[in-house]
């Protein structure tokens, strides 16, 4: 299957911090890819770097064939790449129309989203004109992927959507990522290991800055001596 991005050797620095020593990770078209870790390996580093938010000084991140490293962040995004950041990020002055109407790259992609959003997160309809502030940690975190349907992204990046939530919130988002991944790529960040084994095909294992291990999640699931040895689950 052809790969919709592809991340070769990068080396990412915060300030004077080495926080990527040569990162490798491949996403195939149509494909939902776990990076796992422990916490601190570089796995959100990883995503802001393909996103420009934190760019690399080596290396080369490819998307759809084309090279997008060195490019300016909203650039990044307008080619199709969505972000779900960690801790949702939503505005939480406004109201759930106003955060999803904010969203929009073109005018009128609210609106031809709309059925499809809230048949995925009821709740989001119901609380309409509430703002963000008054919504559960996670009516935020469907907020924060309803944004991210808005516009027509091939590429959706998610990191930590489960944190903190209750796991009938987490099977509530587990669906909503499967559907949203028949009709784009999906690269998730999950500490929650049962979440990731759930809904990828593949994975790459980030440890210490490095990408250290790779393949198909099935495999992963019946391996474990590698799950204890990177991941600290049993």
């Amino acid at each position: 299957m052809a790969s919709i991005l592809e991340i070769k050797n990068i080396h990412t620095f915060i300030g004077q911090y080495h926080i990527l020593q040569n990162v490798n990770v491949q996403v195939s078209q149509g494909s939902i890819t776990a990076l796992l870790g422990r916490n601190g390996a570089g796995k959100t580093t990883t995503l802001k770097s393909i996103l420009g938010l934190t760019p690399p000084r080596q290396g080369e991140i490819y998307f759809e064939g084309k090279p997008i490293h060195g490019m300016r962040s909203f650039e990044i995004a307008a080619l199709g790449i969505g972000f779900v950041p960690e801790h949702r990020a939503i505005f939480r002055d406004l109201s759930v129309e106003e955060n999803l109407r904010i969203a929009e790259r073109k005018k009128g992609e609210y609106l031809r989203k709309q059925e499809l959003i809230f048949s995925l997160f009821p709740d989001l309809k119901r609380l309409i004109t509430l703002s963000g502030t008054n919504l559960s940690g996670g009516q935020q975190q469907m907020l924060a992927i309803a944004r991210a349907m808005i516009p027509d992204n091939r590429l959706l990046l998610i990191d930590e959507p489960s944190e903190g939530l209750a796991p009938v919130v987490i099977e509530q988002l587990i669906n909503a990522i499967r559907l949203l991944s028949e009709t784009c790529s999906v690269v998730l960040v999950e500490q929650n290991f049962l979440v990731a084994s759930q809904l990828a095909e593949n994975y790459t294992i980030i440890e210490e800055g490095k990408s250290v291990k790779e393949g198909k999640m099935a495999d992963l699931v019946n391996d474990k001596p590698t799950i204890q040895h990177y991941l600290g689950a049993a």
